[in-house]
């Protein structure tokens, strides 16, 4: 298993500029949310506990998270629960209103990402690495921890190693240019 540094390295690489960080900040939650909704559609009762696949994707997610790092994992855990306490009842909705709600969001969620990447000049990290995906969320609860002057360390060794990633594909970094947003 990569390290934290490793996978938040590649994805900061690809997301320096901060109106695309910003872009994030709303895009990546709202798709993860979104995708909560059909998950909750997926029902099963197992040894007399209902559970959905929102629930068990997202406690598998919550795992990773927690084996990278810990303090991040339990801020992703809190922001997860939130987001299933929402998705639920939009999951147990009319079929119609909840597809809806999943296409709306889904679909807004990506083209503000989108949207970002046009700030940055970069494709998504996602392009060259599918895994980004899930690197994403948690990349964001760690800029959030940097902005608040958490983790110093982990934010130098990721600014340091996104810069080496950017150089070693010919991309200019102008100093400061990896600093939180």
């Amino acid at each position: 298993m990569k390290t934290l540094e490793d996978q938040m390295s590649f994805y900061a690489a690809y997301h320096q500029d901060a109106r695309n960080k910003a872009t994030h900040f709303v895009g990546v939650p709202v798709i993860v949310f979104s995708l909560m909704i059909p998950l909750g559609w997926l029902r099963a009762e197992v040894a007399g506990i209902p559970l959905s696949a929102a629930l068990v994707v997202t406690a598998l997610l919550l795992l990773y998270y927690l084996a990278l790092d810990v303090p991040l994992g339990l801020a992703m855990a809190v922001i997860f629960g939130l987001m299933l306490w929402g998705a639920e009842p939009l999951s147990r909705a009319a079929f119609g209103t909840s597809l809806a709600w999943f296409a709306a969001l889904f679909v807004g969620g990506w083209a503000l990402q989108l949207w970002g990447h046009v700030y940055e000049g970069r494709k998504p990290a996602l392009v060259d690495n599918l895994f980004q995906i899930f690197v994403a969320p948690i990349f964001l609860a760690a800029e959030a921890f940097f902005a608040l002057g958490y983790k110093p360390a982990l934010r130098d060794e990721v600014q340091r190693r996104a810069r080496l990633l950017r150089a070693q594909a010919g991309l200019a970094v102008a100093a400061g240019s990896l600093k939180s947003a």
